[in-house]
């Protein structure tokens, strides 16, 4: 029988105490820690339709990342951080409860899930549909906060083609692969891609695109107008994985061009939402009684 998620933690943790590893190896060490046999690992879950083991490991790596316990320094490769280690130096087992006495770790778990509408009493339970809701969406802000991160570490190239492909998913550009592209990256005079909104190209939306970890300011946004105004243009979408100053969102809001901006959390949900960078894992039917079968006159 698979051991409890919480017995997966301390043996994650131990997994890297002599150095990064892969996932693989990560998966191995834990496999001999708990002495899991092949048959453990391959058990389904009530619903059939997932893998305990993975799972188990996979929000072992959620919990640690929320606490700083972990990093990610290349995809598939996980080591310690500072506080990691210093935790292992000190500690021979490890619970949730232990990961609460930090707060970034706290903030994460005490969210959403224990949240009760603001109208109900305060001692009232959510509905099992309010519990599965609130559960979907905790799933997919942690996979969108994954997202980001995993974006911040590609290149700048590989960003302006993903901004491209966003909007070519959210339906821009009719659906025709042929009407989306990247620029040049060297001569792209401010432009890093442009979507064609008809066949005949009367009409585009350039598009430009910041990888960047600093808020962009109004004197940005300012040179995409200048940009815009050069072609003549009269729509474009400003795209960056940090976050917008108060001024740049005014600039954008006062300028003659219809220009719309998306920071990096909405970044992230639009991947999530039009399925860029991510797969369909699992899919649940909610259903309901249908009565109007019980309702036919025979």
């Amino acid at each position: 029988m698979l051991p409890k998620f919480e017995d997966f933690l301390y043996p994650f943790l131990v997994s890297l105490k002599d150095g990064k590893k892969t996932l693989s190896e990560v998966k191995d060490r834990i496999k001999k820690h708990l002495n899991l046999s092949e048959e453990d690992c391959v058990s389904k879950t009530k619903s059939g339709n997932t893998n305990q083991f993975e799972d188990r490991l996979g929000w072992a790596r959620q919990y640690f990342r929320r606490a700083l316990f972990i990093d990610i320094p290349q995809r598939g490769t996980y080591e310690l951080t500072q506080r990691g280690k210093d935790y292992l130096a000190n500690h021979s087992s490890l619970s949730i409860e232990d990961l609460m006495a930090y707060p970034e770790f706290a903030s994460y778990a005490k969210r959403d899930v224990n949240k009760k509408d603001s109208t109900k009493s305060t001692t009232e339970e959510l509905t099992p549909i309010e519990s599965l809701k609130s559960a979907y969406k905790l799933i997919n802000d942690d996979i969108s906060e994954e997202l980001l991160a995993l974006v911040l570490k590609q290149t700048p190239q590989f960003f302006e083609k993903l901004v491209v492909d966003l909007l070519k998913g959210m339906g821009y550009g009719g659906g025709n692969e042929d009407y989306g592209l990247v620029t040049q990256y060297s001569k792209d005079g401010g432009i890093d891609g442009i979507i064609k909104e008809d066949k005949l190209g009367l009409e585009n939306i350039y598009i430009q695109a910041k990888r960047w970890t600093v808020p962009v300011g109004s004197r940005e946004i300012q040179q995409f107008i200048g940009v815009l105004d050069g072609k003549k243009a009269s729509k474009g979408v400003f795209i960056t994985t940090s976050t917008y100053a108060k001024t740049a969102r005014k600039c954008a809001e006062e300028s003659t061009r219809k220009i719309v901006l998306i920071d990096g959390k909405q970044l992230a949900d639009y991947m999530l939402e039009y399925n860029i960078g991510v797969s369909v894992k699992d899919t649940l039917y909610l259903k309901k009684i249908d009565s109007d079968y019980f309702d036919e006159v025979l």
